[in-house]
C-alpha cells in the first residue's frame, strides 16, 4: 500500500538561487499556494551579489515555513541543491522538489508531480514525453537541449527521455540511498547523474509531461564549462567506476 504524503513527511522544495533577485520573492509567492499543508521552501543562495540573499532571509522571517540557506560563494547547481538535500532531510522531509528559481519551471505543475509521487520514488518533469514541451527557445537551443538528452540516455543505457531536466520530486528514501558525498557534478551534469544513480539503485523513475519555458528576467547561468562538464561525466557514470 503506497504510503501517503501525511505519513511520510512534509514537501520540501528547494530553490537554489544567484542572482534571482528579480524572481524569488514572486516564484515563492506562487509556489506555496500549489503546496499541501505543512509544506516547506528553502532558498539556497551563493553569496548572490545582487541581494538575493537578503531577500531570502526577509520572506524567511516573514513565513515560518521559508527558509534561506545561504552558502559563502558560487560553487555551481549541484553543490547547492546537496547542501539543500541535506537541510531538508534532517529537518524531516518526506519529498523534496527541485525546481528552478527563474521561472523556467511553472509552480502550476507542483501538484502533478507530488501526485505522481503517491506511486513513484522520483517523478521527473519532462519536456521529452508526450505532453511536454519548451517555448520561448530558437531552433538550436532546442537542438542542443534535445541532443543533450539523447546522448545521455544512449551513453547510459536508460529510457528516461529527459535526462537534463531540473525539475524533480524525490522521496526521501531515494536520496538517503544515493549516497550524496560522491556526487561529484556542479553543473546540469547532476541531474543526469542523480536519476541515474536512483536507477541504478532499483528506484521506480517516472516522467510527467511538462512545458519548459525560457527565463523572463536575469540572466542565463549555462556555460560552455557547464557543456563539457556534461560531455565527459556522464560517460564515467557508467563506464568509470
Amino acid at each position: 500500500m503506497p504510503t501517503s504524503q501525511s505519513e511520510r513527511g512534509p514537501v520540501w522544495v528547494v530553490l537554489p538561487t544567484y542572482e534571482e533577485a528579480t524572481n524569488i520573492e514572486r516564484l515563492v509567492a506562487e509556489v506555496r499556494p500549489k503546496l499541501p499543508a505543512g509544506a516547506q521552501v528553502l532558498i539556497v543562495d551563493d553569496n548572490s551579489p545582487d541581494g538575493t540573499g537578503e531577500i531570502g532571509a526577509r520572506l524567511a522571517e516573514e513565513d515560518g515555513a521559508v527558509h534561506c540557506l545561504h552558502r559563502p560563494r558560487k560553487e555551481g547547481l549541484g553543490p547547492a541543491y546537496l547542501a539543500g538535500f541535506r537541510q531538508a532531510l534532517a529537518a524531516g522531509a518526506g519529498l523534496i522538489v527541485e525546481m528552478d528559481a527563474d521561472f523556467s519551471h511553472e509552480p502550476a505543475y507542483l501538484p502533478r508531480l507530488l501526485e505522481a509521487a503517491e506511486q513513484a520514488d522520483v517523478v521527473l518533469g519532462s519536456r521529452y514525453v508526450p505532453g511536454g514541451g519548451v517555448s520561448d527557445w530558437g531552433p538550436l537551443r532546442r537542438a542542443v537541449s534535445r541532443g543533450g538528452s539523447a546522448y545521455s540516455r544512449l551513453a547510459l543505457g536508460v529510457p528516461v527521455r529527459d535526462l537534463t531536466g531540473g525539475f524533480k520530486c524525490f522521496r526521501r528514501e531515494v536520496l538517503e540511498a544515493i549516497d550524496l558525498e560522491v556526487v561529484r557534478s556542479r553543473g546540469y551534469a547532476f541531474q543526469v547523474e542523480l536519476t541515474y544513480r536512483a536507477i541504478e539503485l532499483g528506484f521506480d523513475v517516472v516522467e510527467v509531461p511538462i512545458v519548459f519555458r525560457d527565463r523572463q528576467a536575469g540572466g542565463s547561468k549555462m556555460t560552455r564549462s557547464i557543456v563539457l562538464e556534461a560531455i565527459w561525466r556522464v560517460p564515467l557514470l557508467r563506464f568509470g567506476r
